[in-house]
């Protein structure tokens, strides 16, 4: 079958690649991560029962979890919509060969249901199946929750492909979805229409009924049949690049007064267009501002609330996740064309000073978005101001700072989920100390001061450093300076 043959040459291609036998380190500590949330992962499918039970008193936790399904396949859809990368294959160099169009397509689509990422999720729903389901209802439907779960899975992975091959995965796209999360939210929250009521007797048809198979089945075909009807009319590569670069520029044309700014707003506006018109680093900004939804589930949860170390750890994602992530490759981000920005004339210091003001912009965007947690309390308020003092002068110093020791090319072209390009040990230990080290801080003051006073020398600290960035970006245009050919001689190995 050509299609297996077509698969067979993917995956001998993955092995043959000098990248596979690079980073080996990286790879088993991933290995090793992997194993580790299985592990959880299974044990949270053992327990999700028992949980469930004590959550409801009439309803089972199938009921339960067919309820929240909506919300679960909404939430699913949109971190694919981001984070899966569009399967392609060079079709030039089939089309000269005697293979139907449809074979291709066929590949391109089927492609993702072969890679065992996608079925993460299946850890959780077996054990519950078997422990849960089979004791709450029968085996028979404890196995079809599985396949009509394996079923969604597919729905979504072609789903996901359709619409971001459709509409691009621009900041539009991200608003447009976000929006549509918060409405069936708010439908639920102000008692207008039950989601949960919807979703319950839906998925309680699908999942209890042998007929749900079939309509599980028909929903997923459909799903990809939608891909097929878009490949008809966008099957060459010059029409369906032109689809997906479509307004490239909206996004980025808007920051075009930055040019009278000299250097330093020609190169911020450069930085800017970077991170929206490549897949990972447009992922990393997206899932940044989910994270900041992060203090809905740690402000409200006992556990989190009542300890400091706890508290301080969330106000660092919530107000400064997207400079967090995108600062530790906050120069490797730029390795394609790192030897011509040596070439230019481009002082070191305004290229420091360029990296220091995209990060504090982050920062301060972050923390402008958070303001909403003040109807929690102004407890969260002070928390956060804190928390942007201490991202903004200690943090933003330590990321570029640190960031000169990683010299791993990193491809922005390439695809940005499950990318670990450019990932070593070093980039787990320029983290470290940013995460950690103001919860150690926290947890050491907790034995002497309250919590407000922790709040006050964190804060401190913080407007000490923001005082303190000229010297920062002395300090780090000088290590720039001694790095730069170490970097330049390191981005220019290809993985």
């Amino acid at each position: 079958m050509l299609i297996a043959d077509l698969l067979k040459q993917e995956f001998r291609k993955g092995f043959r690649s000098q990248a596979f036998y690079r980073g080996l380190a990286v790879k088993l500590f991933m290995g090793f991560m992997t194993l580790y949330f299985a592990a959880i992962f299974i044990t949270i499918g053992f327990s999700l029962g028992k949980i469930l039970e004590e959550v409801h008193d009439t309803r089972t936790p199938l009921e339960l979890i067919n309820g929240a399904s909506v919300y679960i396949i909404l939430a699913a859809l949109t971190i694919r919509f981001f984070m899966q990368s569009l399967n392609t294959l060079n079709l030039q160099a089939y089309q000269s060969l005697p293979v139907k169009r449809s074979t291709l397509v066929n590949f391109i689509l089927l492609k993702p249901l072969f890679s065992i990422g996608n079925y993460l999720t299946l850890l959780v729903v077996i054990p519950f199946a078997v422990r849960s389901v089979s004791a709450w209802h029968s085996g028979w439907v404890a196995l079809q929750f599985v396949v009509v779960c394996i079923l969604i899975i597919w729905m979504d992975i072609w789903l996901a492909s359709y619409l971001k091959r459709r509409f691009g995965s621009d900041l539009r796209a991200f608003v447009v979805i976000l929006l549509i999360l918060v409405g069936v939210a708010a439908l639920e929250y102000f008692k207008v229409f039950s989601v949960f009521g919807f979703s319950m007797k839906i998925f309680g048809f699908v999942m209890m009924n042998p007929l749900g198979l079939v309509v599980a089945l028909l929903v997923s075909g459909m799903a990809y049949g939608l891909n097929l009807m878009f490949f008809s009319k966008n099957y060459y590569p010059e029409k369906f690049n032109e689809k997906l670069s479509r307004g490239e520029n909206k996004v980025t044309g808007g920051f075009s007064f930055l040019e009278k700014y000299g250097t330093i707003g020609e190169l911020i506006q450069l930085q800017i267009r970077l991170i929206f018109r490549h897949k990972r680093t447009k992922s990393l900004i997206y899932m940044s501002a989910v994270f900041m939804l992060y203090g809905l589930l740690f402000y409200t949860n006992e556990m989190y609330s009542g300890s400091p170390a706890w508290l301080i750890f969330c106000g660092l994602i919530v107000t400064g996740m997207a400079s967090l992530t995108y600062g530790q490759w906050v120069i490797s981000w730029e390795s394609n064309y790192f030897d011509a920005i040596l070439t230019k004339n481009i002082p070191a210091k305004t290229y420091i000073k360029v990296n220091y003001f995209i990060l504090i912009a982050f920062n301060v965007i972050s923390f402008l978005l958070s303001t909403p947690y003040l109807l929690m309390g102004t407890k969260f308020f002070f928390l956060h101001v804190a928390m942007f003092l201490f991202n903004t002068g200690i943090n933003a110093f330590l990321l570029i700072f640190t960031a000169t020791f990683n010299n791993k090319r990193i491809d922005l072209s390439a695809r940005s989920m499950f990318n670990y390009q450019g990932t070593t040990y070093k980039s787990f230990l320029i983290i470290l100390p940013v995460m950690f080290f103001p919860m150690l801080i926290t947890f050491i003051l907790a034995n002497f001061l309250s919590f407000n006073m922790i709040l006050l020398v964190l804060g401190l600290l913080g407007l000490s450093g923001v005082v303190s960035i000229p010297y920062q970006m002395k300090l780090c245009t000088q290590q720039f300076v001694r790095r730069k050919y170490a970097l330049a001689e390191g981005f220019r190995e290809s993985e």
